[in-house]
């Protein structure tokens, strides 16, 4: 057979593996969103066929053969060509899940199921209690999956799925540097008398709260045609296919903020999705490269833009007139002080950007004694208590608000979960620095209400490429350069400076 017939073959058997993948993120999406909670048990048993036939599908020996046939083809491309990515990513990921036992998979993805459902009824009960030998169980299946490859850390091949090339050591080094320069700036901005945000806590009806929110996404350029956005106990953006990339978040009626920040923020996931090029669909290189990138967009829409004056200046208007009892009585000046309100806090997702990067550090810390087996499954929420008290000055009062907050370690495996997150915000600054200097008149649009310029200059630069390039090989194709922390030290003290005096 030619290349070209042996590329068609590997494409054809690569969208079965896709669509079963699709398949498995509807009956997810629906898990988390609309299911009643009787389907949890048969929902977790569904999840793990398709997981496990995915799983056999990607390490079925005839992809093997494939990959392996195709390679002098591969070699003879220039390297950005898209079918030697391709066949770079398809073999990346053979040779990873080739490691794993396929009933292994099928066991993890059942636990996972189970677990997710019994700690959406834990969290609002405040019982760690009932997620305890689950969660026991969980780090259990995480260790077994990280020793399927050789390693360091135990923690690195956990990171590498979510942010490939990145190790245990190297993202300890970025932390390191990065909280040498937040602390101080913590301090000197905590150390003064807060910004008043008393007023974001005054009655915000649900559903004008979600109408806000769905102008200001369309305004991003989030295409409803191809998306729609639900309710959650947990915000999240999961896409089905090119054609179906969906967004979720979660209103609190007494808190302006959750619901419009949330939905701000996984529109910039979408976008990123909604912007990679159609035909890369249903092949391993439609889809994000890293979880460091996806919280990268995720990060920039919601923080970088979405919290900037030049935002509001736009859209306060529009939000006084949705909410004229709420805030009739509050000055542009004073909000955009409120919504950029420095304190230290217990909920990550609620955090502002100078403290957020440290609640990432004392979870990201905490995987690592789990998996290190240095902090056993019983100890965690007393381990979290004392990381927060000792690393954000405040101490959660119950298990609610502390280690039960985040849905990840309940909805997956325990390592390489959190890190991206920061990765993301480094990733964001840099990435907005690149798009300035191209096109300066970026903020002067925001101000307008105009995304256009910002978006395609995204699109054109990290959206389209989906996963032909590594974050590495991204980061220097975008910026010139290699991670840095500088740029967005840079962002928080130009930002931050102003607001505070700092």
């Amino acid at each position: 057979m030619s290349a070209e017939v042996k590329m068609t073959e590997l494409k054809a058997r690569l969208l079965e593996i896709s669509d079963l993948n699709g398949a498995a993120s509807v009956l997810s999406w629906d898990q988390s969103t609309y299911m009643p909670p009787g389907g949890g048990p048969a929902r977790s048993r569904q999840s793990a066929l398709l997981g496990r036939l995915a799983h056999e599908r990607i390490t079925a020996p005839e992809i093997g053969r494939l990959l392996d046939e195709l390679e002098s083809y591969r070699e003879s491309l220039p390297y950005d060509h898209d079918d030697a990515a391709l066949l770079r990513v398809t073999r990346r990921t053979y040779d990873q899940r080739i490691r794993i036992p396929a009933p292994f998979m099928g066991e993890l993805y059942e636990h996972i199921g189970n677990l997710f459902d019994t700690w959406t009824r834990a969290r609002p009960a405040n019982d760690f209690g009932m997620v305890r030998d689950g969660l026991a169980k969980t780090l259990d299946y995480s260790r077994r999956f990280a020793e399927y490859f050789p390693h360091q850390h135990i923690a690195d091949p956990l990171i590498d799925l979510s942010d490939y090339g990145m190790t245990a050591e190297s993202v300890r080094a970025v932390f390191d540097e990065l909280r040498a320069e937040l602390v101080p700036l913590v301090q000197a901005i905590t150390s003064q008398p807060p910004a008043d945000n008393s007023f974001l806590r005054r009655y915000f009806p649900q559903d004008a709260q979600l109408a806000f929110g769905v102008e200001a996404i369309k305004d991003f350029g989030y295409d409803f045609n191809r998306g729609r956005q639900d309710l959650t106990h947990h915000p999240f953006m999961t896409r089905f296919s090119a054609g179906d990339i969906r967004i979720t978040t979660r209103v609190d009626e007494h808190f302006l903020t959750d619901a419009l920040f949330s939905t701000l923020h996984e529109a910039g996931h979408a976008l990123y999705e909604q912007g990679i090029d159609v035909g890369y669909d249903g092949l391993p290189l439609g889809g994000g490269t890293s979880a460091g990138v996806h919280e990268s967009q995720s990060r920039t829409w919601e923080n970088i833009v979405g919290r900037s004056r030049a935002f509001w200046m736009h859209y306060y208007p529009g939000l006084q007139a949705a909410f004229p009892e709420q805030l009739g009585d509050v000055s542009l000046d004073a909000f955009y002080r409120a919504i950029n309100k420095v304190e230290r806090s217990l909920i990550r997702v609620d955090a502002d950007e100078v403290t957020y990067n440290l609640h990432v550090m004392i979870r990201f810390g905490l995987e690592l004694d789990l998996l290190e087996g240095k902090l056993p499954i019983d100890d965690l929420p007393e381990a979290w208590r004392a990381r927060y008290t000792s690393d954000l000055g405040i101490t959660p009062p119950d298990d609610k608000d502390g280690v039960l907050q985040d849905v990840h370690w309940y909805g997956g495996l325990i390592g390489g979960a959190f890190q991206g997150y920061t990765i993301g915000n480094l990733m964001s600054a840099q990435f907005y620095e690149a798009a300035l200097r191209a096109h300066p008149e970026i903020e002067a649009e925001i101000g307008q209400g105009k995304f256009d310029t910002l978006r395609t200059w995204a699109t054109e630069n990290i959206y389209r490429w989906g996963s032909k390039f590594t974050a590495n090989e991204l980061m220097e194709r975008v910026t010139g350069g290699p991670l840095q922390v500088a740029p967005l030290i840079r962002y928080l003290r130009g930002k931050y400076g102003e607001l505070y005096s700092v």
